[in-house]
């Protein structure tokens, strides 16, 4: 930058740290190629470097309403708690949308805030991985995309073998008609669970009579879940079990359940997923995601990453966990 400026390097610190040393004509010489460069300041990481422990950033995400879920509060609490092992802490940050998130944290890495970044909620088809590998930033995600998994760190949940247990646990109590609430088709996670349930119902041969009669989709809220398993009970035959995506339908579901005077377990099996606190709560079947195991894989691939110097060719971390059922009164008959 120096050479490019023409100007001695003591000359480019002054523009940056102390601009009124500097001439009028020469500061705007040397800030013109500063801007060209694209050169971000790093006096941050110069200050990390001397006396703070590692940054991790990630993206804060929006408050879900009409949600039970707290997955996104348990996972950044298992990447902080991981990350004091290793001196390491977790720098939050807001960004509208993929694009935004992307380009802050490109310029949190360039200027040293952080020595690498964690992605969450991936897509089937994110943009955020390509991104960050192209701008050359250290980063591990929680999720996967549909292809290109090979070439970055993740660690995800088999959300279909979740579902697929769910079923058979509601098989193995004698439940024929099974119903599932899910989301539209278009995320992985929930792509992943609606495929469980179809896989498993296939495999006990119960597709013929439920496929058409009780597969449903809607926005995972607590509404959503009423109404929808309000339209299965008002079918013909009804299901005399539903699985549903997560806590939140089938928290709706038994509140659909209880505006009938039905009782879960005994009139109709649920089982939800991710295994929240309002779960345990309301006595619901839930597929326990393991969370905090997540969350040290991740911390964990991070610190390797941004030690091994950039350009080093290491292997890449893909790790598939799974969910454990945890069967409470929703879906145990009295």
């Amino acid at each position: 930058m120096a050479e490019a400026s023409g100007v001695s390097r003591q000359t480019v610190s002054n523009v940056l740290n102390a601009p009124h040393r500097v001439r009028a004509a020469t500061r705007e010489r040397v800030e013109r190629v500063i801007a060209e460069l694209g050169y971000h300041p790093n006096r941050l990481a110069r200050s990390l470097r001397a006396s703070s422990p590692g940054m991790v950033g990630y993206r804060l995400q929006p408050v879900a309403t009409e949600s039970v879920a707290a997955i996104h509060d348990r996972f950044l609490h298992a990447l902080a708690e991981a990350g004091q092992a290793d001196d390491h802490h977790v720098l939050v940050f807001t960004a509208a949308d993929p694009e935004g998130e992307s380009e802050r944290c490109t310029a949190l890495w360039r200027t040293g805030a952080v020595s690498g970044v964690v992605l969450y909620d991936i897509s089937p088809h994110d943009p955020r991985p390509e991104r960050l590998a192209a701008a050359g930033v250290p980063f591990a995600a929680f999720g996967r995309t549909a292809t290109g998994t090979e070439h970055y760190s993740w660690v995800d949940v088999d959300n279909a073998a979740g579902t697929a247990a769910a079923v058979d646990h509601l098989v193995a109590a004698g439940h024929r008609r099974i119903g599932f609430l899910g989301w539209p088709e278009g995320t992985s996670v929930g792509d992943a669970r609606a495929r469980g349930w179809l896989t498993a119902m296939d495999r006990h041969g119960l597709l013929a009579e439920s496929h058409r009669l009780d597969v449903r989709a809607g926005a995972d809220t607590m509404a959503n879940g009423t109404r929808l398993m309000a339209e299965l009970l008002d079918r013909p035959e009804p299901p005399t079990s539903v699985v549903a995506a997560t806590d939140t339908l089938g928290a709706g579901v038994l509140q659909a359940m209880r505006d009938r005077g039905l009782r879960p377990g005994d009139d109709v099996a649920v089982v939800g997923f991710d295994d929240t606190p309002a779960a345990s709560a309301l006595g619901l079947s839930s597929l326990r995601q393991p969370i905090e195991e997540a969350g040290r894989l991740i911390m964990a691939e991070l610190v390797r990453l941004t030690g091994n110097g950039r350009g080093t060719a290491i292997p890449q971390l893909n790790r598939l966990l799974e969910p454990e059922l945890i069967v409470r009164s929703s879906s145990a008959r009295g």
